[in-house]
């Protein structure tokens, strides 16, 4: 038993910023959906013949190390998406295509939701076949999307949104040294009316953190240096930071389900899976798994109700 004296210090010694409670819960992941069927989306480069005359010409003679650097990526996030279904949904179902396949595997996969991958090149290296084809996809598809990171861009400018560095330059003007943000960052949320907030404005709730039910804040990991700009027509803003005020939009019309964000919520269980315990302080992306499971719920919900 701690005195008086002693609890005081413990107290004034502990590192959470809210509520400065003495312990911290312990998380296992229970997998609360009973099934879904996800199509995966790498929406970085893969070979030559996916990149346009712009990125032939000033990426002449690092050709294969770019692409193969792109593919390492690809791999990486991928997986962190896939890792994300399995972890949360009981009977698990992926299929991971290229871009440039999305409308065909959709047609053929039929899947309950569709998960588009972060990326790493501006657009107009990619052919732009691929990036009209993949804006049509975006523009009548049913089926409820999750556009992460480059996705958010990528389903942006589908829908008439201009694209600025963060220090608001058009891209070609600055291709390298561009301002970031990177590593763990906090993002406002603008409108917690939203039902992929569910229970944040409930102060009983146990699935949110502290900082989200008090101040309605995510904190999420963010690498990018690029941002929408503005929001797109048809497109409602749910959170913003100060470098990039477009950090999460859904569309929620024509029969549409398209949540874009531009953090990374698919790095949930790759950190979770690098911890050493299961209490809850040390899972830095925890904010994100929520999301990416409340996503795929309303997903069943969407495809039920149309």
């Amino acid at each position: 038993m701690f005195d008086a004296a002693e609890k005081r210090q413990i107290t004034e010694e502990l590192p959470f910023p809210y509520s400065n409670r003495a312990f911290c819960r312990y998380e296992p992941i229970e997998r609360s959906i009973p099934s879904a069927r996800v199509l995966i989306v790498n929406s970085l480069l893969r070979y030559e013949s996916d990149m346009s005359d712009l990125a032939r010409k000033e990426w002449a003679g690092t050709i294969e190390s770019k692409l193969k650097f792109e593919r390492k990526v690809s791999g990486l996030a991928c997986d962190n998406i896939a890792q994300n279904v399995i972890r949360l949904v009981q009977n698990p179902k992926t299929l991971t295509v290229h871009l440039s396949e999305i409308a065909e595997a959709t047609e053929e996969y039929r899947p309950d939701a569709i998960v588009m991958s972060g990326t790493y090149s501006d657009f107009d290296y990619y052919l732009p076949e691929h990036i009209e084809s993949v804006g049509q996809f975006l523009r009548k598809t049913k089926i409820p999307v999750l556009a992460i990171c480059g996705s958010h861009q990528l389903v942006g400018i589908s829908f008439g949104a201009k694209l600025k560095t963060l220090d608001d330059l058009e891209l070609h003007e600055k291709r390298t040294d561009r301002l970031i943000e990177y590593q763990y960052r906090f993002v406002k949320i603008v409108d917690t009316s939203d039902p992929i907030f569910a229970g944040i404005e409930d102060s009983g709730s146990g699935i949110w953190q502290d900082y989200t039910k008090e101040d309605d804040i995510l904190r999420v990991w963010q690498n990018h240096g690029v941002q929408v700009d503005g929001v797109p027509f048809g497109f409602k803003l749910l959170a913003t930071s100060y470098l990039c005020k477009n950090q999460m939009m859904v569309k929620r019309s024509d029969g549409q389900l398209i949540y874009c964000v531009q953090f990374h919520l698919e790095k949930s269980f790759e950190d979770w899976s690098k911890n050493p315990t299961r209490w809850e302080h040390p899972n830095e992306s925890r904010d994100g798994r929520i999301l990416f499971e409340n996503f795929l719920k309303l997903a069943l919900e969407h495809n039920i109700s149309q």
